[in-house]
């Protein structure tokens, strides 16, 4: 039994390490703004890697005029297209097509802006690829959309779950654990918002390369803990968690950004998208956490019995240590020479 569950581990590990090295999915997004009765102004972002981009394209209804014809760039990995269109009576009521959606992975933020202040946010998916332009937008459409997109975000943010992952490997008793989390989601709850509502401006490239880098030394503290010289991040990692939460409550901030919030319910929209994230983040330590407890506690080599900070790293421990911090120092590189280049 014991046996098995450390090959679960293993394959799980090394799983997650293949989908790390692929690019974070990131949705689409489509912003539909109300100039006139009639008359809407279009924005489109597609993500796109160089210059391809994802072939998915917005489908007006037969009747629609563009009035003013679409201007499209390259920018931050994504297609950026511009353009107006004019319907008589309006889009109310009218379905909106995202052509070759249901082809792809992801899905698309969709946004109406009106003229009256009133807005409406959607998610598009690739089983439904259309949406209804509501008479009467509620509420709870904001709601229920950020918080999907909180969740969605944080379980495809492969960096932000390899750095919890590693304070999972790290930190042991459940008291000190619910410390450290509890601070790393306080910390990052606050800098999100601040860049969220413009307080704090920090370019997106370097954080993110400051991201990857937290997560190697978390990956490097667990082999020192191994080791015998047990490093901070062991002693008190509330505190290290909290700092470098500042750090990734950034990341999540731009990720944010891409997408937007809506005018009329900015507060409503953020706080939703966090409470999606905190979701999405418990969920993926209580999947982990029973494997990880077996993984530490057994070895054909160690004595359980014995303190942790000493004891070498069974093998599954240290590929999956070894995976986490590899992983992140590729990352490093790559997101370093992709800005200072």
């Amino acid at each position: 039994m014991i046996r098995c569950l450390q090959v679960s581990v293993l394959t799980f590990c090394i799983v997650f390490a293949q989908v790390a090295a692929a690019h974070e999915v990131r949705p689409a997004y489509l912003e539909l703004r109300q100039m006139a009765a009639d008359t809407y102004e279009v924005l489109w972002k597609v993500p796109a890697l160089g210059d391809s981009r994802l072939g998915i394209y917005v489908q007006f209804p037969g009747d629609t005029k563009v009035i003013e014809p679409p201007r499209g760039f390259f920018s931050d990995n994504a297609y950026i297209e511009r353009w107006r269109v004019q319907r008589a009576n309006g889009l109310d009521g009218q379905s909106i097509h995202i052509d070759g959606l249901n082809a792809t992975k992801i899905d698309v933020l969709a946004r109406v802006e009106r003229a009256n202040g009133a807005s409406q946010t959607t998610r598009v998916t690739p089983d439904s690829p259309n949406f209804v332009v509501e008479v009467a937008p509620s509420g709870w459409a904001v709601s229920w959309t950020y918080l999907v997109l909180g969740v969605e975000h944080i379980l495809l943010g492969i960096d932000h779950l390899l750095f919890v992952l590693a304070l999972v490997l790290l930190v042991k008793g459940w008291k000190r654990l619910l410390g450290t989390i509890t601070a790393f989601t306080l910390a990052h709850s606050i800098t999100l918002a601040a860049a969220t509502l413009g307080f704090v401006h920090v370019p997106g490239p370097p954080v993110e390369a400051c991201i990857a880098l937290s997560i190697v030394f978390v990956a490097a503290e667990i082999i020192r803990s191994r080791q015998g010289s047990p490093g901070f991040t062991e002693r008190a990692p509330w505190i290290v968690a909290f700092t470098f939460g500042l750090l990734h409550g950034l990341g999540f901030a731009g990720a944010l950004s891409d997408v937007g919030l809506p005018q009329h319910a900015i507060p409503l929209a953020l706080l939703f998208f966090n409470i999606g994230v905190e979701l999405g983040q418990l969920f993926f330590i209580a999947f982990v956490l029973p494997g990880i407890f077996v993984l530490v506690r057994t070895s054909d080599t160690n004595d359980p019995s014995k303190p942790l900070p000493g004891r070498a790293l069974t093998w599954t421990e240290a590929i999956a240590t070894y995976t986490i911090g590899g992983i992140a120092a590729y990352w490093f590189i790559e997101r370093t020479v992709g800005f200072v280049a």
